[in-house]
């Protein structure tokens, strides 16, 4: 786990060290065990990386990386089929002189050409400079855990890990105004129309799933995406069957994501996606595992998992270590925060991440595994119920089905009325219509600017799935909008400490898999997430197998608002926004209004952290 930056052009004069060791120094969080430059031989490409050592640990394993005297590599990330991968090119005559998977990585491509990232089990980003082709090949994990971004003016090509980087290479820092009026008047943090947007103007990030060639003699840039799951659903797969698949799966991705030259530990929050990572760690083992779990509490809060957490913690026998936040810390950890995600977030679940993730690397564990990535590829959040009601009303099997009167009974409230019902047999024309409203409500903010409204409203992006069942809004949050903020969120905050989170649920098989299935081994008897349930029931206590409520990560972010330093932040903020022609005056007579986490209709945390966008 690294941090890479780099240049190529044509423009010999363009390419120059100084640039990339400057880009590399702010990238030191992410590597603070070596650095390195490779230079290629004819000046028009430049490789820079910063080293975090996860595997291999020996100088050997130093990076950027040479092979077969053609081929150089800054590579982020990790490759968790490395050893497969690696045996299977030996069989072919490759030879390695490392027990590093970044030599596999260049291995594979040697062997295999772009066609290496089917095989490529991980998350990862990277730039490799093939010699003989004088071309600079680059790609990002099929998720997009680990970040790629890059600046292209047609003369040059910079890339990082981070956009503080690119600013450090010389790239101009100006807000994207699109891009904030999207995030401030429905919550977006990304472009579902163009996954290559970001809040600032000519910093773009390459696709999830993606590859870029870059061609210095011609100035020629190729983005294609290399992996996409489609979903084709597969009705004869028994219950047992998919449970007994599905178990697999997750076995074999928890296995691999325990490969480590470093201790390893887990997060837990105590809901069930954490604590089933806990209980397939403890089935599968493995020498670094250190039996060391993290989880942040909040004490007094209704929503603190920690008893929960605790329960799990004693029945594995984990080493439990406990992360408390002070309410007088929050105005200074949002700095910080900020600093390190450098895009606005829409709550304070952040900060506990980010504090989580320190007390790890306090405590020696430099590789924490994680339960992200479950409520979107197996349906957790109750918005979901929505969709799946939609779907069997559609098809006429809501009633005999039984799932909304299951539901009802486990206390679920979720509305499904005369105007759900109308949405479920028009499907599009209800989109239709909620896409105007969304717009017109955006149109109309009584917060913003008329003018920063007026020329920004063209630029709305909202959207809604392609397919109107729950695998089409699962497959929708999973590669679209949705996951791709939180798998940000944890990146920045774990790499701020130079630290590496693995998500077991991301595996790409598994995945894969899960979009093959039925709806009803997602919701099931009133039930989310039924198939991880099924698979955790015989190594979970049933108060966390079968919890029924969901909280989904949340601090106590009303009362933290309430707190005379945040106040006078979030009011700072605002000002900030004014200044800039995006808030209107009259914003700053407005009192303050905390609010939770989740709040829909909370706007000054978002305020807040927009505000540092300008800083």
């Amino acid at each position: 786990m690294c941090g890479i930056a780099g240049i190529a052009a044509k423009d010999k004069g363009l390419v120059t060290t100084a640039r990339v060791q400057k880009a590399i120094g702010m990238l030191r969080h992410r590597g603070p065990e070596g650095e390195g430059v490779y230079l290629s031989l004819e000046g028009t490409a430049a490789l820079g990386h910063r080293r975090l050592c996860i595997i291999d640990t020996s100088a050997a394993a130093a990076q950027p990386m040479a092979f077969g005297g053609h081929y150089h590599i800054s590579y982020n990330g990790e490759l968790y089929n490395y050893l497969e991968l690696r045996a299977e090119l030996k069989a072919k005559g490759h030879t390695f002189s490392t027990q590093s998977d970044t030599e596999v990585v260049l291995a594979a491509y040697v062997e295999w050409g772009r066609d290496c990232l089917q095989r490529f089990d991980g998350m990862f980003s990277f730039a490799l400079w093939d010699e003989k082709k004088k071309e600079l090949f680059a790609a990002r994990d099929r998720f997009g855990e680990k970040p790629f971004f890059y600046h292209y003016d047609g003369k040059q090509l910079l890339f990082a890990s981070e956009i503080k980087a690119l600013w450090a290479m010389g790239v101009l820092k100006e807000v994207n105004r699109a891009m904030l009026y999207n995030f401030l008047t429905i919550g977006y943090t990304g472009n579902p129309y163009d996954p290559a947007e970001t809040f600032y103007e000519g910093v773009q990030k390459l696709p999830a799933a993606s590859y870029l060639i870059y061609t210095p003699a011609t100035g020629e840039l190729t983005i294609e995406k290399y992996w996409q799951v489609y979903t084709e659903v597969d009705n004869s797969i028994s219950e047992r069957e998919a449970i007994e698949r599905f178990t697999q799966l997750l076995t074999t991705s928890v296995e691999r994501r325990l490969r480590s030259d470093v201790p390893i530990g887990t997060s837990l929050s105590g809901g069930l996606d954490s604590s089933a990572i806990v209980a397939f760690c403890d089935k599968v083992g493995g020498q670094h595992y250190t039996h060391q779990c993290f989880t942040a509490s909040f004490p007094g809060f209704k929503r603190d998992e920690l008893p929960y957490a605790a329960a799990v913690a004693k029945q594995f026998r984990l080493e439990h270590h406990i992360v408390e936040i002070k309410d007088e810390e929050i105005a200074a950890l949002v700095e910080k925060v900020m600093a390190h995600q450098e895009e606005p977030f829409s709550s304070a679940s952040p900060l506990a991440q980010y504090k989580v993730y320190e007390a790890a690397k306090q405590q020696g564990v430099t590789v924490l595994l994680d339960g992200q990535g479950a409520d979107e590829v197996l349906g957790g959040y109750h918005k979901y119920y929505k969709w799946y009601w939609s779907e069997l009303y559609r098809q006429r099997k809501l009633g005999r089905s039984g799932e909304l009167t299951t539901a009802r009974k486990l206390g679920i409230k979720v509305p499904f009325g005369l105007k759900e019902k109308g949405a479920a047999l028009f499907p599009h024309l209800a989109a239709s219509l909620l896409q105007s409203s969304r717009s017109k409500k955006a149109g109309s903010h009584p917060d913003l600017d008329r003018e920063f409204i007026a020329a920004n409203h063209q630029h709305f992006y909202y959207s809604m799935p392609a397919h109107f069942d729950l695998n089409g809004a699962l497959h929708y949050n999973t590669f679209t909008n949705g996951l791709e903020e939180l798998l940000r969120l944890a990146d920045r905050n774990s790499m701020a400490h130079s630290t590496e989170v693995r998500l077991p649920y991301l595996s790409h098989e598994l995945v894969a898999f899960l979009f093959t299935l039925p709806p009803h081994y997602k919701i099931h008897d009133g039930w989310t997430k039924w198939l991880l349930r099924k698979s955790a029931e015989p190594l979970l206590p049933l108060e966390i197998t079968w919890r029924k409520d969901k909280i989904g990560f949340e601090p106590p972010q009303k009362a933290w608002m309430q707190h005379h330093d945040t106040e006078a932040a979030i009011q700072e903020g605002k000002q900030a926004l004014v200044h800039q022609g995006v808030l209107d005056k009259r914003a700053l007579h407005k009192k303050l209004q905390p609010h939770e986490a989740h709040a829909a209709e909370g706007m000054d945390w978002k305020y807040w952290t927009a505000a540092l966008l300008f800083r």
